[in-house]
Order: C-alpha cells, then structure tokens, then sequence
C-alpha cells in the first residue's frame, strides 16, 4: 500500500515593502557616511544610523514594527553597538526584556482582553449611554464616562474606542438613518469625532490606558525622572477632567450634529442591556479585581510601594485562578507579545542612545536654538513643535521613540523643571494623537466609517487641539504649581 502525503504549499514571497525599507537603508547608510561629530563615539554614531532607519521603517510601514525591531536587534548585536553580554558602560543587547515597565503593558493587556471577553467593557458603556443618552450631547459625555471607567485596564485606545465605543456610536447613527453622505451629518459625523477627542483625553489620563505611556515613563528614567502610575494620573486628573467636560461640547458647538435629541438611543440602550441579563460571575470577579488594581497602583504605590508591574501581575493571577482567563488565552494573545516584543527593543535602542552620549548631542542642539528665551517660553516652543510634528507619524510609538527623549533632555538643558518636561511632553505625546486620522488609536476605524472627509477631520480636529493645549498649559500649569512640581 503506498501512502502519500504531500507537504502544505508553502508560498514564498518577500517579507517586507521594498520600496520602503530601500528607503531606511539608504537613510542608515547616508547617516554612516558623514563624519561622526565631535563629541560622539563611532558607537554613538552607529547607533543613531540604526535608529533612524528602524524609525523610517516603521514609518514607511516596511515590515510590521516587531520584524523591523527584530532587524535592528540582530545587527545592533552583530555589530557590537549592543554586545550580548555588555561591558561596563555599554548596553545588552536583550537588556530591554527584563525591564518591568514592559511586562505591565504587556499584563494590561492580557487584562483588557478579559474585559473585552466577559462582555464587562460593553455593559458599562450601554449603561452610561442609557442614564445620559436623551440628547447628543449626553451620548457624548455617556461614551466618556464609559471610556474613563475602562480606561485604566485597556492599554489600547483602538481596543477601546474602535472595539467598544466604536459600534455604539455606529448603532446611534444607524437608528437615526445617518449614513454616510448626504445625512453624515445629522449623527455620525459629530460622534466619530467625539469618540476620538474622548478616546484621546482617556488616554492621556491614565498611565495603562495607552501603550505608549509606560514607554514614556521607561524614557523619562534616563533623565532621572521616576513617573509611576499614581504620579502619571495625579498630574493629569485636574486637566484631563476640565478637558472631558469642555472639548466634547466644543466639538459640538463648531461641528453640531443635526439631531440634537436622542431619546431612542437611551431606550435601545437600556433594551440592549436587559438583552444581556444580569451580570455574570466572570463580571463580577472581573470588575472586583479591577477595582483591586486601581487600589494597588494608587495607595499600594503611595503607601506600600508595590510597583505597578507587580500589582498587574496579582490582578492576572487572579483571573488565572478564577478561570476567567485561560492559560491558552495568554499565550494566544499576540497582540501583546508582539508589543512586549518591540517595545523592549526600543527602550534598549534609546538607552543605548543615551548611555552612549548621542541624545546628550542632539538635545545641546536643540537647546541652542530655544536657549535664548525663558524656561516656560522655551518649553512652550519645544511643546508646540513636537505636538504638531505629529502630522508627519502614523503611528504614536515612532513619534515618541523618534521625538521623546531629546526634547525631554533639551527641556531639562534650557531649565524646566525635570518632572515638568517629562510629563508635560508625555501628556503631549498622547494628546496629539486625535490630530489626524491616522496618528493611532481607533482614528482608522472611525474615519473609516465616511462620516467626516479628511478637510473636515482635520479641520475640528486642529481646532479642538488649540483648546486642548490651553487647557493642559493653563489648568494643567496651575494644577501642577499647587502639586509643587515647579
């Protein structure tokens, strides 16, 4: 008896864009082949080539970000710009594995799926849209108060505004026949935009509501500033409350929807909520810990000083015990390996840009062309510039890696008190994230709904940014005085 097996096909084709990672090396190799400067080592020089040309390719959408981490990483290794076993003064090449700040983005993530999973995430926002939903204006504030309660434990403003707020918002324009086009108007185009000035702020306010954050707080330690999880939210509590109240509504002054009242909204709500009964055990055990994680990033962190890594990890255990999340479902979660894993790679890349002189250079250059002005009028340029450079990323971790560290550093250089520079820019760093459809978090999913055309995204969206920024500068700059952070 002959028995054949044959082998699955398996199709071979490049990897990557070509175009675009000719792009980042010819970058890389333009960077090698100009003198290195004075003050900077040959290693500091090569790595700052190898940074760029990751950060081109991960602009120019080369490779997924984990293969064009992956890349850096075995030619930092192969190299020798990050030994595998480092000697004083240099940095390891797998040195970014073991930092903390990675492992409790990577566990809130593990974390959000839950609330995804149990169904927990969707009831809290029908319940608020259901109290507050008779009018526009109260969906809006109901899908914010919705984001405000999930937001600590989704480190994922796509996860929350485009998984969560996202088809609420779809199901409010559908049940008052707004479409795309001639009728955009009179729901859905108010609410995309909504849901992502609301998406924004959520995000800006919490420390895991975006994975961003905890990279910015990891950055921040190279300038000897320590943000946890209780200092991130203290600071922005004040502004980001004031900015909840005030930018939806802001939106709807310069952007009105048609409609203004809503009444079939509340009751499809509160019918979509007795659809899905009370809540189930998962819920309940789900909610209970998450409210013992929010105890533990906050009194822990003031009163025990548990690190925030270490109260996430309680909080995961927990749901492995209760079987609320499965062994299976963690290690099938790629979404947040593949974030575990480039993340890590980018925190040893800036610190080794650091440790070997080279943000130290370019923040002495940026210093410079402010150094003449005031610390409070310099730090505001230095604001300004890296908030609207937004423009020119697609993605709010190639802005941050790109962008981050050396305006910290120039910050600090021309006087601002280093807490001040570091946070302010943090909170800058998410805040232009609602920008442009395309800077992150669920601004795909919602543009690409047709509500809105990009003249009018961008339009509301630059508008609600110079309120923004003068709500966070003066709230915020009054707040943090009464905190005595300057």
């Amino acid at each position: 008896m002959n028995i054949q097996t044959s082998a699955p096909k398996v199709e071979v084709r490049l990897g990557f864009k070509l175009q675009g990672l000719l792009i980042a090396v010819l970058v890389g190799i333009a960077i090698l082949l100009i003198p290195t400067p004075e003050g900077l080592s040959t290693k500091a020089w090569g790595m700052f080539a190898l940074f760029v040309a990751t950060i081109v390719a991960i602009i120019a959408k080369a490779m997924p970000m984990g293969a064009a981490t992956l890349v850096a990483l075995v030619i930092s290794g192969l190299s020798g710009l990050t030994p595998l076993s480092p000697a004083k003064g240099e940095v390891g090449m797998l040195s970014g594995f073991s930092n903390g700040t990675i492992w409790l983005i990577a566990i809130a993530m593990f974390l959000s799926r839950a609330v995804i999973k149990t169904g927990l995430g969707k009831r809290i926002a029908l319940y608020f849209v259901a109290r507050f939903g008779k009018r526009m204006m109260g969906v809006a504030y109901g899908i914010a108060l919705a984001d405000v309660v999930i937001g600590p434990g989704i480190p994922s403003a796509s996860a929350r505004g485009g998984g969560i707020m996202y088809p609420i918002m779809q199901s409010i324009a559908d049940a008052y026949n707004s479409k795309p086009g001639p009728t955009a108007r009179r729901a859905g185009a108010f609410l995309a935009i909504a849901v992502s000035q609301i998406d924004t702020i959520v995000c800006t306010m919490f420390l895991t509501a975006m994975a961003g954050n905890p990279l910015i707080a990891e950055l921040a330690k190279s300038q000897g500033v320590e943000i946890t999880w209780m200092t991130w939210f203290l600071g922005a509590i004040v502004p980001g409350i004031v900015s909840l109240i005030l930018l939806p509504y802001f939106v709807y002054l310069i952007y009105p929807p048609e409609l203004k009242d809503t009444p079939k909204m509340a009751e499809m709500a509160r019918e979509e909520l007795n659809s899905m009964g009370k809540m189930s055990q998962a819920e309940w055990i789900l909610a209970l810990d998450f409210i013992l994680l929010l105890l533990l990033w906050t009194v822990g962190d003031l009163v025990f000083h548990i690190p925030a890594t270490v109260s996430a990890f309680v909080g995961l255990v927990i749901l492995l015990l209760t079987n609320i999340m499965s062994w299976k479902n963690i290690i099938s979660e790629t979404a947040a390996w593949d974030t575990m894993f480039w993340f890590a790679v980018l925190v040893m890349m800036a610190n080794a840009l650091n440790k070997y002189g080279t943000i130290s250079w370019i923040s002495t250059h940026i210093a410079d062309s402010v150094g003449s002005f005031s610390w409070p009028v310099a730090f505001t340029i230095l604001v300004l510039v890296y908030f609207y450079t937004r423009y020119f990323f697609a993605s709010a971790m190639a802005h941050i890696s790109a962008m981050y560290l050396a305006f910290v550093a120039a910050a600090i250089a021309v006087g601002t008190p280093p807490i001040i520079a570091a946070i302010g820019l943090g909170y800058t760093s998410t805040l232009s994230m609602s920008l442009t459809q395309y800077a992150g978090g669920p601004g795909p999913a919602l543009y690409g709904s047709g509500y809105n055309s990009t003249g009018q995204w961008w339009g509301v969206s630059f508008a609600v940014s110079i309120l923004s920024l003068a709500i966070w500068f003066s709230v915020g700059g009054v707040w943090m005085k009464l905190l005595g952070w300057w």
